[in-house]
């Protein structure tokens, strides 16, 4: 048997204490994630963290510092998640941009909100990152180096 994990990266973006967050369809479910999704083949992290906020809320982002690594095992369907979280700046708003299949939409929501959801979050990664960003953690973007050429 062969053992696949999946490598995704998320984006925190905090605006004036609330966060961009997406309302999605989820294994027949409706959950709240961070602008998030997998990597495409010889893609960088950066640059899937910056595809997917825009094809999954419509912003164009300014990516900071890495929040931190994430492993995550989904009991439903037993697929390992490996995620670099990515802290960004909202930069401009494209409203009428197309988003992903099976995107709600976004909207901005404040820690607290997000907690109120609790069951709703696609996992418990989602909380995770942004308690990690608004505590502080803080890793340089050339902390991840990749050669894909």
């Amino acid at each position: 048997m062969c053992w696949t994990p999946h490598a995704t990266v998320a984006t925190v973006v905090e605006r004036d204490g609330r966060f961009l967050m997406i309302e999605e369809v989820s294994s027949g479910r409706i959950v709240l994630n961070q602008p998030a999704g997998h990597l495409e083949e010889n893609e960088l992290f950066a640059d899937a963290a910056l595809r997917e906020t825009m094809e999954e809320s419509g912003w164009v982002v300014e990516l900071k510092y890495l929040v931190g690594m994430y492993a995550y095992k989904s009991p439903n369907s037993n697929v390992t998640y490996h995620r670099l979280c990515f802290a960004a700046e909202a930069v401009k708003h494209y409203p009428d941009n197309p988003l992903d299949d099976g995107i709600i939409r976004a909207l901005w929501l404040t820690r607290e909100e997000l907690e109120a959801e609790k069951d709703r979050l696609r996992s418990p990664t989602v909380l995770r990152c942004i308690d990690d960003y608004l505590a502080g953690k803080n890793y340089p973007m050339d902390f991840v180096f990749e050669n894909l050429d």
